[in-house]
């Protein structure tokens, strides 16, 4: 399949809240870096600034960022506003909060309710914007977000967000962030080959009530945040060998195929990538191909197909 013609608009939208994304949105953490955080080498910084006008230009109106995103040189929030600002009225921009990370690259203490309001902040004035799209908690294994969650939903009542959404969680967090304001999106980890029986409950949830589900790492697998790796089953392979197609774009494909309202957040800081990324979003696979791919994992059944062209 050939990639430079192809735009975010083939794989359909959805909505998070009252906005509309494209479902192949863009990933920032691989814009500071070879890899995520300070485990890499920092990246080049006209690079990573090409890469973020170039998906907009391929059509990506959902970017997916954090303030604690950055490398011993590079900000993520810092390059989307130099590359993107003043940004379009139809681009959406997702912050995370709750980890925090010292400039030195070590991790903190994650954020207790009452530091929500400076991590919201922080996104807000390295974004340069007066208020942020979407703010997902990111759980750390705390039991209960309820504290949590409710700090940010003051802080949507005073104006300063616009959605909310959850990450990491389980399905009763999930009951737990709607009883006290709504949720437009989950972020979990899951990609071919690596799943759990809560997080298929909760995709299955997420389409019933209308709220994206936004797997990250669905590329990297078990590589995580060192990036995408080369290692690939035979299967992945001979699925993309048969489309014309690499075995990251199968991955996304597979993704986007376990329903509407599943979106891609894939990342990188290579051009060539970036487009590859995006025009994943148009591979269709076959029924016989989907139960093949699926085996890897054994995942639980997946819904009926969406039409997503």
């Amino acid at each position: 399949m050939t990639s430079e013609t192809i735009t975010a608009e083939s794989a359909g939208t959805w909505q998070l809240g009252d906005l509309t994304v494209n479902r192949v949105g863009f990933g920032a953490m691989r814009l500071t870096g070879s890899a995520a955080f300070h485990l890499g080498t920092p990246s080049d910084r006209e690079r990573s600034l090409a890469v973020l006008r170039r998906a907009v230009e391929l059509g990506v109106n959902h970017i997916d960022t954090a303030a604690f995103y950055f490398s011993s040189l590079r900000s993520a929030n810092e390059l989307i506003n130099s590359a993107l600002a003043p940004y379009s009225d139809d681009l959406v921009i997702v912050t995370k909060v709750g980890p925090y990370r010292e400039w030195s690259g070590e991790w903190g203490t994650s954020a207790r309710p009452e530091d929500l309001r400076a991590h919201v902040e922080e996104n807000l004035r390295q974004l340069g914007r007066d208020h942020l799209d979407v703010v997902n908690l990111r759980r750390m294994r705390q039991e209960s977000i309820a504290e949590h969650f409710g700090a940010l939903a003051e802080l949507r009542e005073a104006g300063l967000i616009r959605h909310l959404g959850i990450s990491d969680v389980e399905p009763r967090h999930l009951a737990e962030a709607q009883a006290i304001a709504p949720v437009v999106c989950v972020q979990n980890r899951y990609g071919i080959g690596f799943h759990d029986p809560a997080t298929d409950e909760l995709i299955t949830l997420c389409r019933e009530r209308g709220i994206a589900f936004v797997p990250f790492y669905a590329i990297a697998g078990e590589a995580g945040p060192r990036g995408a790796g080369t290692a690939h089953d035979e299967e992945v392979r001979a699925v993309a060998r048969a489309h014309g197609a690499s075995p990251a774009q199968v991955r996304i494909a597979w993704t986007l195929h376990r329903g509407p309202h599943v979106l891609a957040i894939p990342g990188t800081g290579d051009p060539d990538h970036l487009a590859e990324n995006v025009a994943a979003g148009a591979l269709r696979l076959t029924d016989e191909e989907l139960s093949r791919l699926d085996a890897l994992g054994a995942p639980a059944a997946r819904p009926a197909r969406p039409v997503t062209g």
